[in-house]
């Protein structure tokens, strides 16, 4: 009897997708700071027509149809938003838990005593540092007086006191004066991200990325603290990828739980969608965002495991990690179909191991200069 040939494999669909319960409202790229680290996208002026507030009200209401139950009000800053306060009290009527995401310039009394009013759950406060030198310089402002008054409003308003500082060479030795500061004022939880290198951080990386000894160093200084302190305010530390054999499984999956809306509309699966070639990114000013949710290419591109490559395909751990994140496989390995080259089993993986090395070494006698995130104007319809 003749050999009989295989069948073609066939393209595994991904499973339907389950709700977006975490959206993210990027309300706006315009931020007073310019910070070296900024996550939001390097030529974010291609984003910079805002959605009006009828608008967002729209995409608010479309998401928690879908099922959306927390909701972050992030940008650059969301307090240069004027109707900020309208969008939290839409929020709050349409059941979500909403989160504000702020540098804490512009939260005044008046507007937290509002913002309060509207019914607003949370907000996370961001510092460069515990010093104000350090502080100012990274965000290029005279900010660091402002952002205490401004936790202590959040204190006075009984809001959960959550404090976000961004680690990386220059303030990783300050780390033990960063939760002592973070004591001082009250907070609940400080969560200590060293930085991942996307947007401006990308551009920064060879000053910004710390040693594996100074990484170490601060940990223990964190665990000592978590030891010392217990409960009182809890520390949250987060490894850059870099310094990992296994990647995270970023946004929990793509399209699995994570929605972002930037300024003008543009729906990603991630903060850093955008940047990645041949995505066929949807704007809610075109399409339901239920249609965008489940059927679009770009959220669809990613979803499962039909997509991925060796040695994602056959890893016993692709349904932990998902193979990693897309945006940093695209910009390390220059795939977005690629194994995160954090991981250990990618071929790609010595890059990451050169750059760690490179880190390592002694600076350069003429270091490269920091660049810090430029605010041009913005361009808001009426």
């Amino acid at each position: 009897m003749a050999a009989v040939a295989p069948s073609s494999p066939q393209p595994v669909q991904p499973a339907p997708p389950g709700p977006p319960l975490w959206l993210l409202a990027e309300l706006t790229y315009q931020c007073p700071l310019h910070c070296v680290f900024c996550y939001n996208p390097t030529d974010y002026t291609r984003y910079q027509r805002e959605l009006t507030t009828r608008e967002w009200i729209d995409v608010l209401t479309q998401a928690r149809a879908l099922g959306a139950a927390q909701l972050g009000f992030s940008g650059g800053e969301p307090l240069l938003r004027d109707d900020l306060e309208e969008l939290v009290a839409e929020a709050h009527r349409l059941g979500y838990y909403t989160n504000l995401l702020t540098s804490g310039i512009g939260l005044t009394e008046q507007r937290a005593r509002a913002l309060k009013d509207a019914g607003l759950d949370h907000v996370q406060l961001s510092f460069q540092d515990s010093t104000r030198e350090l502080n100012d310089f990274l965000s290029h402002t005279r900010t660091f007086e402002l952002k205490q008054r401004a936790a202590a409003l959040i204190k006075a308003h009984d809001w959960p006191m959550v404090m976000n500082c961004v680690l990386h060479k220059h303030n990783l030795p300050h780390v033990d004066k960063i939760i002592e500061m973070a004591l001082a004022l009250g907070a609940e939880y400080l969560e200590l991200a060293n930085t991942q290198y996307y947007g401006w951080a990308l551009q920064n990386r060879a000053q910004l990325l710390p040693t594996r000894a100074e990484l170490e160093a601060a940990e223990a200084v964190v665990q000592r603290y978590r030891e010392q302190i217990g409960q009182r305010c809890r520390l949250l530390y987060v490894v850059p990828d870099y310094f990992e054999d296994r990647p995270k499984a970023c946004m929990n999956g793509w399209g699995k739980v994570f929605l972002s809306i930037a300024p003008d509309g543009t729906a990603m699966p991630c903060h850093n969608a955008g940047e990645l070639p041949g995505l066929q990114l949807p704007n809610v000013r075109e399409q339901p965002l239920a249609s965008i949710w489940r059927d679009s290419q770009a959220f669809n591109a990613f979803r499962g495991y039909g997509w991925m490559k060796e040695p994602c395909s056959s890893c016993d751990e692709k349904e932990k990690d998902f193979g990693g994140c897309r945006c940093q496989a695209y910009l390390l390995a220059g795939d977005a179909r690629a194994a995160d080259p954090v991981c250990a089993k990618s071929p790609q993986h010595e890059q990451v191991l050169r750059i760690v090395r490179q880190g390592q070494s002694a600076p350069p006698a003429a270091p490269q200069p920091l660049v810090f995130r430029s605010n041009p104007p913005v361009r808001r319809p009426r």
